[in-house]
């Protein structure tokens, strides 16, 4: 048994962690040089969203990782992006204008993740709640509270985020090679020598929620082994 969680272990780390450092690495890889092209991330996603005359998308500065806000109908990009002038920054601000144009048409898939965004929102918002009931009810009860109440606490709270990463997937897969290469091919607006490096871009973007839900499953296998004890 020890033996065996011995060559598991490394394993499970690699497989949990390594997705995460490969888009980090690919994405940081293409960022420099800093100046690469002429015009930034900001302004290209502002010029291909006016192409397809969705004028009333807004391209906004965020903090919390790049991104397409169906709600507020904006593309958000990172500063880096969003200012810079690198490859990465201009195939990462085509990659979210995907996702407008997602939008913009009805994508079914897209309407989907919205919709378990939100009831996994709720759920996630029920299961942080038992965690933290739990254990108070226990004490003032002072009967210890069902092991199904807590791995369904734990389930609601890691499990959603997990099925949510899962679906997104496919979505981030179309927005990367169905929409954002198409049009950065069609309209010629990377050196023909970029594009294979702008297809590895893409795919780390789009895998970012493998990464994402690999984590969530590792939280999950977490408080399982914690409930066994």
């Amino acid at each position: 048994m020890v033996r065996l969680l011995i060559i598991l272990v490394p394993l499970l780390i690699l497989a949990t962690y390594g997705p995460g450092w490969w888009v980090r690495r690919t994405l940081a890889k293409y960022s420099q040089p800093e100046e690469r092209y002429q015009g930034s991330g900001g302004e290209l996603a502002r010029h291909l969203l006016n192409q397809r005359g969705l004028h009333k998308v807004a391209v906004e500065v965020t903090e919390s990782g790049d991104h397409y806000d169906p709600e507020a109908r904006a593309v958000r990009l990172t500063s880096g992006n969003y200012h810079g002038r690198s490859l990465t920054a201009v195939t990462v601000a085509a990659h979210e204008v995907g996702h407008a144009i997602q939008h913009a048409e009805g994508y079914a898939p897209l309407r989907l993740r919205g919709e378990l965004v939100r009831w996994a929102a709720s759920g996630q918002r029920l299961g942080a709640f038992l965690m933290l009931a739990i254990p108070v009810i226990t004490i003032l009860t002072r009967h210890p509270a069902p092991g199904a109440m807590f791995l369904l606490a734990g389930l609601l709270s890691m499990g959603l985020a997990a099925i949510v990463h899962l679906v997104t997937l496919p979505t981030e897969l179309d927005a990367s090679f169905n929409r954002a290469l198409p049009i950065l091919r069609d309209g010629g607006y990377l050196y023909e020598t970029d594009y294979p490096h702008a297809q590895r871009i893409l795919k780390a973007a789009a895998y970012t929620y493998v990464a994402q839900s690999l984590m969530s499953l590792l939280n999950i296998w977490a408080w399982l082994r914690f409930l066994r004890r």
